[in-house]
């Protein structure tokens, strides 16, 4: 899979047109966001990732041969970053969740070991209060020791979500095929 970098978007006058179908991906700081996209790109370069939260400051656009562009969001939950920048950001993906009409799937993540934390139950109920479709992904599942804790931790995440959560782990590759199956099947309703 092909992607091509169009631009890293500090305000809503940097969004690129809306071309395609879009893909967000969401969820606290270090949850595993750019490297859930590089696994589905099957790259371990598109998308930049770090041991060190909060290194995504901008909302990053990428187009991909098969015409959906996915973008990478910065996270939240990051106690170490300025509170008015903090606030920027939330005003920034704010502005792009309610305003682009090419969102057809918001793709929640929360680490498997964490569950539910409270900024990622605000941003469940506020993607269902807006209407905005969405996948929960819980990450890292190769962090924990055996299958029982993450059939523990999916069966802590899916009573929250309502549904089953797609487990993933960049290491193993684990759910990306189910990830883009839900991808392909939203696009096409769109």
């Amino acid at each position: 899979m092909e992607a091509r970098y169009i631009i890293g978007a500090a305000h809503r006058e940097q969004f690129p047109p809306e071309e395609s179908p879009e893909v967000a991906f969401l969820g606290r700081s270090n949850v595993g966001k750019s490297s859930l996209l590089n696994s589905l790109l099957d790259s371990k370069q598109v998308a930049r990732t770090s041991r060190k939260p909060g290194c995504t400051k901008l909302i990053h656009f990428y187009d991909t041969d098969c015409k959906i562009r996915f973008v990478d969001v910065p996270g939240y939950g990051y106690a170490r970053v300025p509170g008015r920048v903090a606030a920027s950001w939330k005003e920034l993906v704010e502005s792009y969740l309610l305003g682009r009409k090419s969102l057809v799937l918001a793709i929640l993540l929360l680490d498997i070991r964490r569950g539910w934390m409270e900024k990622d139950l605000e941003l469940k109920e506020w993607l269902e209060f807006h209407n905005r479709r969405h996948l929960v992904v819980a990450t890292k599942t190769d962090k924990l020791k055996n299958r029982h804790e993450v059939y523990r931790g999916l069966e802590a995440i899916r009573k929250v979500a309502g549904h089953d959560p797609v487990p993933f782990s960049a290491v193993t590759g684990e759910g990306v095929r189910e990830i883009w199956q839900a991808i392909w099947k939203t696009q096409n309703r769109a």
